[in-house]
């Protein structure tokens, strides 16, 4: 099944089409065995304010970009690998990227690279605790969050909780793996500030069909 590879720079499409991408391994494929490795970054949320810093901002916008072109068909220097090496190194020194830190557009470019660094599993599963604490402070996105843990239970096989990690298949969109008590999960998308699995899978048939193109 093939999976879409584009991604906008509006929120509401990088959300959508950041859900089913994937550079080398497909979601739903098991990527890691056993517990993640101990974490060797800050795992919470620092109570006082983070002084902006334009500069990380802008690297962070910029490895966005990078990332969006690779998945459009211009193949960059840098590699998917190399994003996550980089974003790792920013959260060894600084934590998660905070709103506070590097602003909602920077927080969100962060979220998509740690979102497209299937081939470090460990670092992905790490994110995602930074990331939920980040959330918890309100210096996060609550729908990236919902993502990410998409994006990590699919990399292991597991049911999602939202239904965002969507393969583009022979009839259409379909989920990479089976949605956790789906009758619920229109209040759990709901709760995360997403829009409905059923106006969520309309976007995807029209995805699916420009890339069977």
């Amino acid at each position: 099944m093939k999976l879409s590879t584009r991604v906008t720079s509006a929120l509401v499409s990088l959300l959508i089409l950041a859900a089913c991408d994937t550079a080398s391994e497909p979601a739903g494929t098991p990527t890691a065995s056993g517990a993640p490795t101990t974490p060797t970054v800050r795992s919470s949320v620092s109570t006082s304010p983070a002084a902006y810093d334009k500069a990380l901002h802008d690297e962070l916008i910029a490895m966005l970009a990078r990332d969006q072109a690779d998945r459009e068909g211009s193949p960059q220097t840098e590699s998917d690998q190399a994003r996550t090496a980089r974003l790792k190194d920013i959260v060894r020194a600084h934590g998660w990227p905070t709103f506070d830190l590097v602003g909602e557009d920077g927080g969100n470019a962060a979220w998509a690279i740690a979102q497209h660094s299937d081939l470090d599993p460990d670092f992905q599963q790490e994110a995602l605790g930074l990331l939920r604490a980040a959330v918890a402070a309100r210096q996060a996105s609550p729908g990236n969050l919902a993502y990410l843990q998409d994006r990590v239970a699919t990399g292991k096989g597991e049911p999602q909780v939202y239904g965002t990690q969507i393969r583009c298949g022979p009839d259409g969109p379909v989920p990479a793996t089976p949605i956790r008590d789906e009758a619920d999960v229109e209040r759990r998308r709901a709760e995360a500030g997403l829009p409905t699995l059923a106006s969520y899978l309309a976007e995807m048939t029209t995805i699916c069909a420009q890339d069977a193109n």
